[in-house]
C-alpha cells in the first residue's frame, strides 16, 4: 500500500499541472499568456516587497551579531526561572515570531546540542512547527497588496504566537 501511495505520488503534480492545460484549452484560456501575466505580477510583487524583507533580514543579522539577542536572554532568565522555563529556549521563543530562517537554525543548532528527544529539542521543536513568523508574514502579505494599518491583525497574531509557545512548553512538560 505504501509503494503505491508512493509511486502516486509522484505523478500528483505532473497530473496537477496537464489538468490545469487541459481546463484552460477546453474554457479557450491562452493559457502560456496566462502564466506569463501571472509570472509577471509575481515578479512585481517581489520587488514590492524586496526592501520589506532586506530590512528584516538586516535587522535579525543585527540582533544576532551584535549580541542584543544574547543579552535579551540574559535579561528574561529570571523570568523564564521563576516560571520554569529553560534559558536554551529563549532564543527560539525570541526569534519564531521574527524570522523563519533564524529560528530553523536555532533549532538545528539546539537538536545537535540536546537531541530530538531531550525536552529542550521536543519543545523548540513543537514551537516551531506550531506558530507562525509573525512579523515576517504581515510585512510581507500587507506590502504586497499595500495595506499600511493592520488594525489588530499584529496584536491578534502575538496572542496566538504566545499561545502556541506556551502550549508548546506546557505540553512538552507532561510528555515525557
Amino acid at each position: 500500500m505504501i509503494f503505491a501511495i508512493g509511486w502516486f505520488s509522484g505523478f500528483a503534480i505532473p497530473a496537477l499541472i496537464a489538468l490545469i492545460l487541459i481546463l484552460g484549452v477546453s474554457r479557450d484560456i491562452p493559457v502560456f499568456d496566462a502564466f506569463v501575466d501571472g509570472a509577471r505580477d509575481g515578479l512585481t510583487t517581489t520587488v514590492k516587497i524586496l526592501p520589506v524583507i532586506i530590512g528584516i533580514l538586516l535587522g535579525i543579522n543585527i540582533l544576532k551579531e551584535s549580541g542584543a539577542l544574547d543579552m535579551l536572554v540574559l535579561l528574561l532568565k529570571p523570568v523564564a526561572d521563576f516560571i520554569g522555563i529553560p534559558e536554551e529556549i529563549l532564543p527560539m521563543a525570541l526569534l519564531r515570531p521574527v524570522s523563519g530562517s533564524a529560528s530553523l537554525a536555532i533549532l538545528n543548532q539546539q537538536l545537535k546540542e540536546y537531541g530530538p528527544d531531550s525536552y529542550i529539542g521536543r519543545t523548540i521543536s513543537v514551537m516551531m512547527g506550531s506558530t507562525e513568523t509573525i512579523f515576517y508574514t504581515v510585512a510581507v502579505y500587507y506590502g504586497a497588496i499595500g495595506v499600511k494599518d493592520s488594525r489588530y491583525t499584529l496584536w491578534v497574531a502575538m496572542i496566538a504566537g504566545l499561545a502556541g509557545i506556551i502550549s508548546a512548553i506546557i505540553l512538552c512538560r507532561l510528555m515525557p
